[in-house]
């Protein structure tokens, strides 16, 4: 990946939390707990499943770097979602924890050296994982999901 392009994903990436907050405005709880259709999630749902996203993000990208050909573990978000009580936790809390995590994510972004950027792993369910892969998710996830609210609210799509 070249530097433009890397600077471009790290641009995306930073302006996640906003995409996120600006598709979620105005919205009531009767709007964050629609559902569009039968097993989609509510924009409740993908609030706190962006939250859990990014701390597994967050760990992902930390071992990658600081760790030798780390194992990546997945996870299976539906079990989250309905274990951990999406459908009936506030959403500010998580709005916050994705704010946090990406600031942070994104200053140890902005220190990568080359070498750094190049560091890979495995993850247990694409196979190779590196640093540039994790960018290219992330840096699309949180607006993918914004996108996905809006439809949960009935103004997209």
């Amino acid at each position: 990946m070249d530097i433009a392009r890397r600077q471009e994903l790290i641009t995306r990436y930073r302006d996640g939390h906003r995409v996120v907050v600006e598709a979620l405005a105005g919205a009531t709880d009767d709007e964050l707990d629609r559902i569009p259709e039968p097993g989609e999630w509510s924009a409740r749902q993908v609030v706190h499943h962006l939250a859990d996203s990014e701390t597994t993000s967050y760990l992902r990208l930390r071992r990658l770097v600081a760790e030798d050909n780390p194992a990546i573990p997945g996870y299976d978000e539906n079990l989250f979602a309905r274990r951990l009580h999406y459908e009936a936790r506030p959403v500010a809390t998580s709005l916050d924890v994705l704010q946090a995590v990406r600031a942070s994510t994104a200053e140890l972004l902005d220190h990568l050296s080359d070498d750094e950027w190049n560091r890979e792993g495995t993850h247990a369910e694409s196979g190779a994982y590196s640093v540039a892969i994790w960018l290219e998710t992330y840096a699309a996830h949180a607006h993918d999901h914004a996108d996905q609210i809006r439809r949960a609210l009935g103004r997209g799509e």
